[in-house]
């Protein structure tokens, strides 16, 4: 497979989205330069480079969001997690975030210049084919967006990413209205947390847990004075929204392009 400058751009744009979804502090529920070994993450995050590459060159190849272009980018995914997971020791410290970059750095590949609504909805039309090479095994999101009829992260992108269209629109919103960088991506993650039927939480804290952050994550979007509270909950309550995380961590890309 032939990898362009283009591609590994791409690439290059997304692990920095990651790495400024990381950076971000403070960030309620998830590491952050308080407490997360950011060295490490930094590490787990470049492992990920080559194969976000290789997606671009894929799609770029390919030329449309069918279905061959899907089961090749499930292919390079999982062996993208494989090299993430010897990066960093098995930890699997950004598990699950290959999926929305892979399939945006795709819908990039396939519309150079497009806006985010164009990139989406094509990474959207990637999603809603099946990956018949996908393993069978049923996974703990899996389970619960059965049990609960949560979207998941499938869900999230066969629909085209609307998480990461509205924090991209409240990127937008808050550096008009005058807000520093690091409040606007606060209120972009925010704003996705207050939505998002995030399945790693239903599994851990069930649907309450997830309310719990639902509900929070708006009141603090109406007062910032309760930020530091909210934080402190969901720490002490284990309550780790990292989808949200992942999705902030996309629009970053996107909006970097």
């Amino acid at each position: 497979m032939v990898v362009t400058r283009e591609d590994e751009g791409l690439a290059r744009a997304a692990v920095e989205g990651l790495l400024a979804e990381v950076e971000l502090t403070p960030k309620p529920g998830l590491p952050d330069a308080r407490e997360a070994d950011v060295p490490g993450l930094r590490w787990s995050a470049r492992a990920l480079e080559p194969g976000l590459a290789a997606m671009a060159a894929a799609a770029r190849r390919t030329g449309e969001p069918g279905k061959g272009l899907r089961a090749e980018l499930g292919a390079i995914g999982r062996s993208t997690e494989r090299a993430m997971a010897r990066a960093d020791g098995g930890a699997g410290l950004h598990h699950g975030a290959v999926w929305p970059l892979g399939l945006l750095v795709a819908g990039a590949a396939l519309a150079p210049g497009g806006t985010v609504e164009e990139i989406t909805g094509l990474a959207g039309r990637i999603a809603a084919h099946p990956d018949g090479r996908a393993p069978r095994m049923p996974t703990p999101g899996s389970s619960v967006s059965v049990r609960y009829g949560a979207a998941g992260a499938k869900g999230e992108a066969r629909a085209g990413f609307p998480h990461v269209r509205r924090a991209s629109a409240a990127l937008r919103t808050a550096r008009d209205a005058g807000s520093r960088e690091p409040e606007a991506r606060l209120n972009a993650l925010l704003t996705i947390m207050t939505t998002l039927q995030d399945t790693g939480l239903l599994h851990t804290a069930g649907p309450y847990g997830l309310r719990e952050v639902q509900d929070g994550a708006r009141e603090v979007l109406d007062s910032t004075r309760l930020l530091d509270a909210f934080d402190r909950r969901l720490r002490e309550r284990d309550l780790r929204p990292r989808g949200s995380g992942h999705l902030l961590a996309a629009a970053l890309f996107l909006d970097a392009r």
